[in-house]
C-alpha cells in the first residue's frame, strides 16, 4: 500500500505532517508513505528513524502553495508545487492514495484538472463524517461543487450511500436532501429539482426527503446532500459549536467536581476521542479514480497518521469500484451536463 503525503501542506508543515508519517507506518507494517515537499525540510525529520526510513520516501518538490493563495492562479504559477506532484503520483499509478491538509481550493482544482475521474462521475464530492445520537453519517459535498446541478447532487447520494454501507457499516443507508424546511414545496429550484429527481430514482427507497440543519446531529438519515457552499458552512458551524460546547462543559463540569477532576477530565477525553475531527483524520474527495483524503489545514500528528490509515482502509474497502458498478446501473447524464 504505497500513498503519497503532501509534507508541506498544512497550518504546521512540515513538522507534525512527517511526524504522523512516521507513527502511520510504524502501526501498519503494509504501508509505504511518499512524503511529497522540500527535501532539505523534510530529509532532516527522518533522522534517527532506521526501522522505518526504508517505508518513507522523498518525492522533491521545491513550491508549496499557501492557505492564502487562489488555488488555480497558485496551480498555474507553481507548477512544482507539493499538490501538483501528489496528484501527478497518483494519476501515473505510483500511488494508490494521496493525502494533504494544505489548500483544500488547490487539493480539488488539482483533481478536476486532471480529470481525474471514475467513470460517469460528473463532479467529484468532499464527504464529511459527522457524528449524530445514531452513529456517524456522512455529510456531502463539503467544499469541491458550491454550484451543483442536480443530477451531480444525485451523484453524491449514490457515492454517500456507498461510502455509509461500506465504510460506516449501515446495512440500508438512508439518504436526505439538506433544505430549510422538511416540506417537499420548500426550497429553491435546486432543492427542489434534486428532490424530484432522487424520489423518481432507484435510491427512491432509500431517500427521507428534506432535512433540516437541526437534524443532522439527531442522526434522521445516514447520508445528507447538499451543495458545496451550504456544507461547508454547515461543517465549520458544527466544529465551532463542539469547541464551544467542550471549552464550556469542561469548565462547569471540573468547576462542579472540585476534589474528582480527573473524572471530569476523563469523561472530557472520551467525549473529544469520540467526536473530535482530528479523530477521523480528513474528509475524502468521491469520484476521484484513485483515494483523496483532505484533512484540516490545522491537522497534527495524530490527525494526519488517521488520515493516512483512512486513505489504506478506503482503498482495501474497493470503494471506488463499488461507485463505478452503481453508477453504471443509475441514469445517465448526457453531455450537456458536464
Amino acid at each position: 500500500m504505497r500513498l503519497a503525503l503532501d509534507a508541506m501542506g498544512g497550518d504546521h508543515a512540515p513538522g507534525p505532517i512527517v511526524a504522523g508519517a512516521v507513527k502511520a507506518v510504524q502501526c501498519d507494517p503494509e504501508l509505504r508513505v511518499v512524503l511529497v515537499g522540500d527535501q532539505s525540510q523534510v530529509e532532516p525529520l527522518l533522522a534517527g528513524m532506521p526501522d522505518v526510513r526504508d517505508r518513507l520516501e522523498i518525492f522533491h518538490s521545491s513550491q508549496v502553495i499557501t492557505m492564502e493563495e487562489t488555488p488555480v492562479v497558485a496551480l498555474r504559477k507553481k507548477p512544482d508545487n507539493s499538490i501538483s506532484r501528489c496528484w501527478q503520483l497518483l494519476a501515473e499509478g505510483k500511488v494508490e492514495a494521496i493525502v494533504s491538509a494544505g489548500n483544500t481550493g488547490a487539493m480539488v482544482a488539482g483533481g478536476l484538472r486532471l480529470r481525474l475521474f471514475l467513470k460517469n462521475v460528473r463532479r467529484p464530492g468532499i464527504a464529511a463524517i459527522m457524528p449524530t445520537l445514531k452513529g456517524p453519517c456522512v455529510l456531502l459535498d463539503v467544499g469541491a461543487n458550491i454550484s451543483p446541478k442536480p443530477e451531480h447532487l444525485y451523484q453524491y447520494g449514490v457515492m454517500g450511500s456507498i461510502f455509509a454501507k461500506h465504510i460506516l457499516q449501515k446495512p440500508q443507508p438512508t439518504i436526505g436532501l439538506m433544505n430549510v424546511g422538511a416540506e417537499e414545496a420548500k426550497g429553491h429550484d435546486l432543492a427542489k429539482e434534486t428532490h424530484t429527481l432522487f424520489k423518481a430514482s432507484s435510491l427512491g427507497d432509500q431517500f427521507i426527503g428534506n432535512v433540516e440543519g437541526r437534524d443532522i446531529n439527531k442522526g434522521v438519515c445516514d447520508v445528507i446532500v447538499t451543495d458545496g457552499y451550504t456544507g461547508n458552512i454547515v461543517l465549520k458551524v458544527c466544529e465551532g459549536v463542539f469547541d464551544f460546547v467542550m471549552k464550556m462543559a469542561g469548565k462547569e463540569l471540573l468547576g462542579a467536581l472540585q476534589n474528582e477532576k480527573h473524572l471530569g477530565q476523563q469523561a472530557l477525553q472520551n467525549l473529544v476521542k469520540r467526536y473530535d475531527y482530528h479523530e477521523h483524520g480528513g474528509a475524502p474527495l468521491l469520484g476521484i479514480d484513485g483515494i483523496c483524503i483532505i484533512c484540516h489545514g490545522s491537522s497534527g500528528e495524530r490527525a494526519i497518521e488517521n488520515a493516512l490509515g483512512i486513505a489504506a482502509k478506503y482503498a482495501r474497502a474497493s470503494l471506488n469500484d463499488r461507485i463505478v458498478e452503481e453508477l453504471e446501473s443509475s441514469p445517465h447524464l448526457s453531455d450537456s451536463d458536464e
